[in-house]
């Protein structure tokens, strides 16, 4: 459930609202589908603003990228996309379910002057967002969005297309094609994947053709689950968010290695042979220290988030290497991989941005680089993807209803007591989330006693404020 969707329950609401970036979240527009605001009058509005704002040279034609995950609700946010931009005279080029990733790429290959990601990541199917992608490849400022926001709170009818410069939609047949090679084209050229068994987990979402296919023409024999999408089953016991299946899988069959992927395929985890889970610090970790060792970071820094576990950052130190952090968010990520000329970052969750491969976050792409990893030292990946000892942390979810507790007096002093409790031994992250009504209480310490009395702290004083 998105945030916004707690304070503005019309479609009309979105449309006269004042405030830059009320409607845009951490990671584009997202919410229940059919319901403000993940509408059909929303979308189209933002197709028309999106379009107009993207169109700066009257002279030449303009394109749009438009992809879309597994969720039933993705045809119905696509027509309205589409139609919104070609009232405002923007070509749009349909490429069907790919991953987030594969927008961003093709919308650079394709030369088009935006893309868009129909997708609501790791949500249910009942959720839907909306991505947008500059023709850079990049996501969208906060700038930017709330501009394109401001257009759609306006009158457009007088700046729409005239008839003879109405958009034309086509469909890209060959856009699956082209994501795979571009991923295969991140392993090691001369390294094969013959002789691994893996399980993959597509989440029934958008990389349930591509991602099966890459790994198989790589040489690796490919078990799938969660490839069977029926528009109402994404993320549904499966995927990065539900990994158990995944874990059990390969146990089962024996195999080498579980790649998890999330519904749009921008975040991975992985699961060793002995069907033990890897997070996304681990992963990080592992890229960061074999890419050091070849030569292969542009920067001594590698970025993540403030969610990281404390023990990446003491493991990359180690090596000669700082960890950054930012906000929650792959976007975060990549903004300040770009401000100082890294190229790694990544988040807990999966998230990982290789930006010589890629401008956002890529689960298979991610995936490819710890197999090779495996292929290249001959290692098993319960060898390789222990990185380091994790410190004690703990994360929990406050729901609350109406207005965010977390500029409150009371929440204020619980959080100067828990961080005089920490004192230097660790730390404490409190954090709305970017797409549901929930609090974030996260703490982290040697002590895993104190990291336990630290967020039930705050949780209570969390749960006395809202009266949950």
């Amino acid at each position: 459930m998105s945030r916004l969707f707690l304070i503005y329950r019309d479609t009309q609401d979105f449309m006269t609202m004042a405030s830059k970036r009320a409607l845009f979240g951490t990671d584009g527009i997202r919410g229940t589908a059919n319901t403000a605001p993940m509408t059909v009058e929303v979308a189209q509005k933002l197709g028309q603003a999106a379009g107009l704002y993207f169109m700066r040279n009257p002279s030449r034609r303009h394109s749009v990228v438009l992809g879309k995950d597994t969720r039933l609700s993705g045809y119905m946010i696509e027509c309205a996309l589409v139609a919104g931009f070609l009232s405002a005279g923007m070509d749009v080029i349909l490429v069907g379910p790919l991953p987030t990733p594969a927008i961003a790429m093709l919308t650079r290959s394709l030369r088009a002057d935006l893309g868009v990601m129909i997708s609501a990541s790791h949500n249910p199917f009942t959720d839907n967002g909306i991505k947008l992608f500059g023709p850079d490849g990049f996501k969208l400022s906060d700038d930017v969005e709330g501009e394109i926001e401001t257009l759609m709170g306006e009158d457009l009818s007088g700046r729409l297309a005239s008839p003879e410069q109405i958009g034309r939609a086509s469909r890209l047949n060959d856009a699956a094609g082209r994501y795979i090679e571009n991923a295969k084209a991140s392993f090691p050229r001369g390294l094969r994947l013959d002789g691994l068994k893996i399980v993959l987990d597509c989440a029934n979402g958008s990389a349930y053709r591509v991602a099966p296919t890459a790994l198989w023409e790589l040489g690796a024999e490919v078990i799938k689950i969660g490839c069977s999408p029926d528009g109402l089953n994404i993320n549904d016991g499966v995927g990065s968010t539900h990994p158990e299946k995944l874990c059990a899988a390969v146990k089962e069959h024996k195999a080498d290695f579980g790649i998890a992927l999330d519904g749009d395929a921008d975040r991975v985890l992985i699961a060793d042979e002995n069907g033990t889970l890897v997070d996304g610090d681990q992963i990080l970790g592992l890229i960061a220290k074999f890419w050091k060792q070849h030569d292969r970071l542009r920067s001594t820094t590698v970025v993540a988030t403030v969610m990281s576990n404390m023990g990446l950052e003491k493991a990359l130190s180690e090596v000669g290497l700082e960890l950054q952090r930012t906000a929650v968010g792959d976007r975060y990520v990549v903004e300040r991989m770009r401000e100082i000329g890294g190229n790694l970052g990544g988040e807990q969750s999966g998230h990982m941005v290789l930006s010589d491969y890629a401008t956002t976050g890529d689960g298979l792409i991610a995936a490819l680089q710890v197999l090779a990893v495996s292929v290249e030292t001959k290692k098993p990946a319960s060898e390789i993807c222990k990185v380091f000892e994790p410190f004690p942390q703990l994360l929990k979810n406050v729901r609350y209803s109406g207005v965010s507790p977390l500029s409150s007096p009371e929440l204020a002093a619980a959080k100067s007591w828990a961080e005089e409790r920490l004192a230097g031994r660790g730390r404490l992250v409190l954090r709305a989330s970017g797409t549901e009504p929930l609090i974030r209480v996260m703490a982290e310490a040697e002590e895993e006693a104190l990291v336990v009395e630290v967020v039930d702290h705050v949780c209570d004083a969390i749960r006395a404020i809202t009266g949950h």
